[in-house]
């Protein structure tokens, strides 16, 4: 059985021993994998960790000033806007692990040019075990697991060997806002892996608002603390649909809504209809690019979560 209040020390113990009195950043995301690091190791090393939020262009709307606002009183907190350098070498790019490999890249070429600066020898990370057990089966690689070669940053991955419960439950220990332990799965590369195809800005803006709207619908139905994950992918489908009196030729949207326990496996649930019906109807009125929305009931396994 696991016991909390044991990692929490055990965990503390390790990061002293291994950072010491050197100077870390953490790659803060506001999710609670690792906002539940940035508070165990804060709570050992103090102003010598800085958490770093980088916004690489494909968050959810709103998402930097809800984490902003989360956590610039609660940390060493430091914002990056590279959205442009992002999004300017994504451009274009199909293949989903090679946007995974891409987005890595430059995620740990932020976080070592930030370093630099602090004089930051550490980069913490809210690596958790389903991270590593998808990479090393090859299902798909995270982009904190598959590491660029010659990075001087040595990491520390305080909850690599726990699952999502595991985390929520350490995080509340650590005092950790409800919102925070109870946000929703987002993945690092964020929008980027919730649009199938060539990533265009265009295309991510459209993912942009989807989104918004799938998780205005749950959240106002009171399905959100039922839910696992519920989000939009925009595909490269596209498909003739009616606008006005004419013809319009526009993307397919899929709806994505499941229930799970630690993301190894999940399942679809029966959904309201006429919650899922407005999602589909607001998406194409709002949306004048989207002609028409599929609703995804597949479970894990077979498939994964994440379309791509």
């Amino acid at each position: 059985m696991f016991d909390s209040d044991e990692f929490i020390v055990n965990a503390k113990n390790e990061i002293k021993e291994e950072i010491g009195d050197e100077k870390a950043i953490i790659a803060l995301s506001g999710g609670v994998d690792s906002s539940t690091c940035s508070a165990l190791v804060s709570d050992v090393i103090g102003d010598n960790l800085t958490a770093i939020f980088v916004n690489h262009g494909l968050l959810r709307e709103g998402e930097v000033e809800e984490v902003t606002e989360t956590f610039k009183d609660r940390l060493n907190f430091h914002y990056v806007d590279a959205s442009d350098e992002f999004l300017d070498e994504l451009a274009g790019v199909e293949d989903s692990e090679e946007k995974r490999k891409i987005i890595g890249r430059l995620f740990i070429e932020v976080f070592e040019r930030e370093a630099d600066k602090m004089d930051a020898k550490y980069l913490v990370q809210g690596t958790i075990a389903p991270d590593l057990i998808e990479t090393e089966g090859a299902i798909k690689s995270h982009h904190n697991v598959v590491l660029p070669s010659g990075m001087e940053l040595k990491v520390v991955e305080p909850v690599r060997d726990l699952y999502k419960p595991e985390v929520r439950e350490i995080g509340a220990k650590l005092g950790l806002p409800d919102k925070v332990v109870h946000r929703q799965p987002f993945p690092g590369p964020g929008l980027g892996v919730r649009v199938v195809g060539a990533l265009t800005r265009d295309n991510v803006e459209i993912c942009r608002k989807a989104n918004k709207i799938v998780v205005d619908e749950v959240e106002a139905a009171g399905l959100d603390k039922e839910l696992w994950q519920y989000f939009a992918v925009v595909t490269n489908t596209k498909a003739t649909g009616v606008k006005g009196d004419l013809r319009d030729f526009g993307y397919l949207v899929v709806l994505r809504l499941i229930c799970s326990e630690d993301a190894m496996t999940a399942e679809v649930p029966e959904l309201p209809w006429e919650i899922v019906r407005k999602m589909s109807q607001r998406v194409t009125s709002e949306i004048s690019e989207v002609t028409h929305v599929a609703l995804s009931i597949s479970d894990k396994p077979p498939s994964t979560i994440e379309f791509c």
